[in-house]
C-alpha cells in the first residue's frame, strides 16, 4: 500500500517533511506555524510527562528558541516508517550545535503525523550535555523543573508484539528478521543483563553516541554505559514501546528506532545523592544502524536531568514547579 502523499505534502516525501518543517519552526522561528503543523488536541509525551494540546508545545518551543538563540539543529537522520495510507511515524535525529561556543547534544523526535498533521509525539533530549557544557550544576537545573508523569499510551501495558502495533498503531511487516534481532538484543542484554552477549549482536567497532554527548566505542565500552545508567536502579526494567525502521543510503542503510521506558526505584548505587527508595520513569528513544545482520551504531537519547527531577522531587528539594512540561 503506497503512502499518500496528502501524509507529507507539499513536500517530496516525509524525509523532506520533517527536514523543512523542523527548520521553519525552529531555525527561521516561524513559531505561530505549530499551529498548522499540530492538531489542536495534539498529544506530546516528553522528558517531565505528557501533555495535550498545542499551546503548551507553542510555549516550550518559544522557551527553548529564546533560551539558546544561537544553537541550530540540523537532521543526522529520518527514520520512517508508513502508519495506513495516510500517516507516517518519523524519528527525527537532531544535532544542535552552538557554532559561538561549539556547546552540542541531541533530541529525538518520533512523530506521528496523520494527513500532514501532528497527532502524537515522543520527544527526548539529552538535557545534561547542554547543563554540562554551559556550566551549570545539573541538580540545580533539574530542581526548577517538576515531573507531571505520564498519561495516555504511555500508561497503558506495551502492546505484546510491536514488531506488529506498537503505541503509534499497526506497522508494516518491513525487515522482521532485523527487527526481531534488535528486540532481542535488547531483551536479553539490557531486561536479563546477559551483558556477556553484546558482541553476540554487534561488531567489534562498535560505535554508541551516548548522553552527556559521550561517544563509547567497543563491546566493553558498551557495557560500562548500560552499567551506569543501572546501577543507581539495579531492578529496572525496560519496556519497548514501538518501532520503526527505514532503509537509505544516505543513512548508510536499515537505521531501526526503538521508543522504552525505564521504570525504576532509586535503591542503587546513590549517584544522584541520598537514596529515596522512590519510583523512577524514562522515556528513551535509541537508534540502531543495522549492516549484513548485525549492529553497527546505537544513538540512545534520554534525559538524564529528568531523572535528577523526580529524585529531587522525593526527597522534596523541588523548588521551582513550572506548569510547561514541554
Amino acid at each position: 500500500m503506497a503512502l499518500d502523499p496528502v501524509a507529507y505534502q507539499p513536500y517530496a516525501d516525509p524525509d523532506d517533511f520533517i527536514r523543512e518543517v523542523t527548520d521553519l519552526i525552529w531555525v527561521d522561528r516561524a513559531i505561530g506555524y505549530i499551529r498548522e503543523n499540530y492538531e489542536p488536541d495534539s498529544i506530546v509525551h516528553g522528558v517531565l510527562g505528557t501533555s495535550v494540546g498545542r499551546d503548551e508545545v507553542i510555549q516550550g518551543s518559544l522557551m527553548r528558541i529564546a533560551d539558546t538563540p544561537d544553537r541550530i539543529g540540523q537532521a543526522e537522520d529520518v527514520v520512517w516508517e508508513q502508519r495506513g495510507d495516510d500517516a507516517f511515524l518519523s524519528s527525527h535525529l537532531v544535532l544542535s550545535i552552538d557554532p559561538h561556543t561549539g556547546f552540542r547534544s541531541r533530541t529525538i523526535a518520533n512523530c506521528l503525523y496523520r494527513r500532514g498533521r501532528m497527532v502524537e509525539e515522543w520527544v527526548t533530549r539529552d538535557g545534561l550535555a547542554i547543563a554540562l557544557q554551559t556550566g551549570q550544576d545539573p541538580d540545580e537545573v533539574a530542581a526548577q523543573r517538576k515531573f507531571a508523569g505520564f498519561t495516555g499510551s504511555m500508561t497503558r501495558p506495551p502492546k505484546p508484539d510491536i514488531t506488529r502495533d506498537g503505541d503509534s498503531g499497526p506497522r508494516p511487516d518491513d525487515f522482521r528478521p532485523e527487527v526481531e534481532m534488535v528486540l532481542e538484543f535488547l531483551e536479553n542484554v539490557w531486561n536479563q543483563r546477559e551483558l556477556e552477549k553484546v558482541g553476540r549482536y554487534w561488531i567489534r567497532d562498535l560505535v554508541l553516541n551516548d548522553v552527556a554527548d559521550r561517544t563509547v566505542i567497543r563491546p566493553e565500552g558498551y557495557r560500562r554505559s548500560l552499567l551506569t545508567l543501572l546501577r543507581a536502579f539495579p531492578g529496572a526494567r525496560f519496556e519497548w514501546r514501538d518501532v520503526q525502521t527505514h532503509h537509505a543510503e544516505r543513512y548508510a542503510g536499515l537505521r531501526i528506532a526503538v521508543t522504552w521506558r525505564m521504570l525504576g526505584v532509586y535503591d542503587g548505587m546513590a549517584d544522584y545523592g541520598p537514596l529515596t527508595g522512590s519510583p523512577v520513569e524514562v522515556l528513551g528513544i535509541s537508534q540502531f544502524l543495522v549492516q549484513d545482520g548485525r549492529l553497527v551504531k546505537e544513538t540512545r537519547v534520554y534525559d538524564d536531568l529528568a531523572i535528577r527531577t523526580q529524585i529531587i522531587g522525593a526527597r522534596g528539594d523541588t523548588a521551582y514547579e513550572p506548569t510547561n512540561i514541554y
